[in-house]
C-alpha cells in the first residue's frame, strides 16, 4: 500500500504512531542490520538495498526464524533479521501488486501540504 494522495485519507494511516511508537527498538535494530548488511555486501557505498545480492527472502527468513532468540556470527539477533527479510518480502509484494495500478513508488510521489 502506497499513501493515498487524500490528505484524510493519509492522515488515517498512522506511520508514526501506528509503527514507530510501538516497535522503535525493533525498528532501531532492523536499521542497524540495514547498516551491517551494506558494509557486507557492499562495503565502503552509501546505505542502499542491492536487491541483486539476494532474493531469497522467505527461505532466509525461515533460516532465520530457526534461530530466534540467539544471536548470529556477526552479532545481531537472528529475529532482528527474520524482521528485516519480512519487510523485504513484504516491500516486493507490494511493489509486484503496484505494477497493476498507476500509482508511482512511494519516494516518486509528491503531495499537498494540507
Amino acid at each position: 500500500m502506497s499513501l493515498p494522495n487524500d490528505a484524510q485519507e493519509r492522515k488515517n494511516i498512522p506511520i508514526y504512531s501506528g509503527i514507530i511508537k510501538y516497535f522503535t527498538d525493533a525498528m532501531a535494530e532492523v536499521a542497524k542490520l540495514s547498516q551491517v548488511g551494506n558494509e557486507q555486501h557492499n562495503p565502503g557505498s552509501d546505505l542502499h538495498w542491492d536487491r541483486s545480492k539476494s532474493g531469497d527472502e522467505l527461505d532466509a527468513l525461515t533460516r532465520h526464524l530457526s534461530e530466534c532468540g540467539t544471536r548470529d556470527t556477526d552479532g545481531v539477533w537472528h529475529d532482528t533479521k527474520v524482521a528485516w527479510r519480512a519487510m523485504a518480502n513484504l516491500q516486493k509484494t507490494i511493489e509486484k501488486d503496484r505494477k497493476s495500478t498507476t500509482l508511482p513508488p512511494l519516494t516518486e510521489r509528491t503531495y499537498d501540504t494540507a
